[in-house]
């Protein structure tokens, strides 16, 4: 199942960020470990990973350098920048708020769907 490329774009910010606060990083992995945590789901491709690397780096939360790869050839290299700590953490919050609201609809909405589903007491 593919995700609508809205979430995708919604999502691409702070997963790259919370990646790059793991530890620096290039293109290519991050591309694999968001490919990895997602089990496979989302596939990011060098043409929706840049642009967003290149705002990151406008925007002053994210640096790059150039360095050799362990094969030697040069490859570009970003990290976190203290700004870029800081608008994670908000984006955190965001995200943690919406999935609590979300949460809890589903919930209430999956209960009045069964009453197997229900927590004890409640009714449908």
């Amino acid at each position: 199942m593919a995700l609508p490329k809205e979430l995708v774009a919604a999502s691409a910010t702070p997963l790259v960020l919370s990646i790059l606060a793991q530890g620096e990083s290039y293109g290519y992995a991050i591309i694999r470990r968001v490919r990895e945590l997602s089990g496979g789901e989302v596939e990011w491709t060098d043409g929706m990973l840049y642009p967003v690397l290149h705002r990151l780096e406008r925007s002053g939360l994210i640096e790059s350098r150039w360095g050799a790869s362990e094969t030697g050839r040069e490859r570009k290299y970003y990290r976190l920048r203290r700004e870029g700590k800081r608008v994670l953490a908000e984006e955190r919050r965001n995200w943690e708020m919406v999935n609590g609201v979300l949460g809890r609809l589903w919930e209430d909405s999956a209960c009045s769907i069964s009453t197997k589903l229900c927590p004890s007491g409640a009714t449908a």
